[in-house]
């Protein structure tokens, strides 16, 4: 039975959490697979980390005593202090950026009993002058679909709590925690916070911004059809952004041109590009075009014989291109093939050029 004595309900507090601590494990690990799931089968994006953990009870006591204890005995409303730590199971959410935060909210509301919804992004981007910590905490159960499923039915009366958060907000609220008496230091050290919670806010604005950016050159630079000449080509990429030297958005235009059916992944393209610039600085995105339109024959007739004499062989859309280089400019791009694969290219041409004698 509920009542006004800390003590005793402190005592009844501590053997309800030590009875039921597997209880607890168990629940957790159940909503983070749960959630898991119906991320997985949404369309949110990346989510870096989902993971839980259970209150620690001496957590649980202070909490309690901080925000409900004064109040409930003031009011004369007798308490149970286990009714009062919606947080006790706790799961955090991860997303790269804050606008997922928004989209994975939507899907925990169509698959679980919402209890309570704290936007502390509203709360601070209200203010003209406050920065800080932002995410968004709800306070969730199974829902009744859920609950009635025999292996989650153990579990049907627990509520746990579920932090979303962006990359940038997550390294903050860490960051943030590990500073000492905030509401009491001097004005100056309290101003050089503020200044630096804004910074972490500029930088998650900015990282949104750039993926935005990228999807958007990366829309452009594969979507429209490419001209075959490469004074065409030039043209069209030009629009695409004002460089000239090859860059990863202008080499998957040229190289999605000449390679339809290949998913070139961006990690790749990333470091095939810098190869490429490595050897020649100033290699413009013309000159990669150039040498895929007067190479690419020769290369394919080689790559057939070189794939006939082994099945095992492979010869990517990658080793194609570095062929192409290596004709286009040999002096340049001699590094481009190792030895073993330069040699034998050597080798093939040279009995090419006798045959055709």
């Amino acid at each position: 039975m509920p009542s006004l004595n800390f003590e005793q309900e402190r005592r009844n507090f501590h053997r309800y959490y030590d009875d039921n601590r597997t209880l607890f494990e168990k629940a957790k690990n159940a909503d983070i697979s749960i959630i898991a799931t119906l991320i997985k089968q949404s369309d949110i994006g990346e989510v870096t980390k989902i993971e839980g953990r259970v209150k620690n009870k001496s957590e649980c006591i202070k909490k309690f005593h901080r925000k409900y204890q004064s109040k409930l005995e003031s009011d004369e409303q007798p308490y149970r202090i286990e009714d009062y730590i919606s947080d006790l199971i706790g799961i955090r959410i991860v997303c790269l950026y804050d606008d997922q935060i928004a989209v994975v909210s939507q899907v925990l509301q169509r698959h679980f009993k919402i209890i309570d919804v704290t936007d502390k992004i509203s709360a601070v981007e209200s203010t003209e002058d406050s920065f800080g910590y932002k995410g968004l905490h709800m306070d969730l159960a199974l829902s009744d679909e859920l609950a009635a499923m025999p292996k989650y039915q153990p579990y049907a009366e627990l509520t746990f709590e579920v932090q979303i958060r962006s990359l940038i907000q997550d390294a903050w609220s860490v960051l943030d925690h590990k500073i000492k008496y905030k509401k009491s230091i001097p004005n100056d050290l309290r101003r050089r916070i503020n200044v630096l919670s804004a910074l972490f806010e500029l930088a998650d604005r900015e990282f949104k911004e750039i993926r935005n950016a990228t999807s958007e050159l990366m829309q452009q630079a594969t979507v429209e059809p490419i001209g075959d000449a490469p004074a065409e080509q030039d043209a069209a990429i030009e629009t695409i952004v004002n460089e000239k030297r090859i860059n990863a958005f202008n080499f998957l235009r040229v190289a999605g041109h000449f390679f339809r059916e290949f998913e070139f992944e961006d990690y790749k393209v990333d470091g095939f590009v810098q190869d490429i610039l490595k050897l020649a600085p100033n290699t413009e995105k013309s000159a990669l075009h150039k040498s895929l339109i007067e190479n690419m024959k020769t290369v394919r007739e080689y790559s057939t014989e070189f794939l006939a004499e082994d099945s095992d062989n492979s010869f990517s859309p990658y080793t194609s291109i570095r062929h192409c280089l290596y004709l286009y400019d040999c002096k340049t791009f001699h590094r481009i093939l190792s030895r073993v694969a330069r040699e034998r290219f050597e080798t093939w041409l040279d009995t090419m050029a006798v045959q055709q004698d």
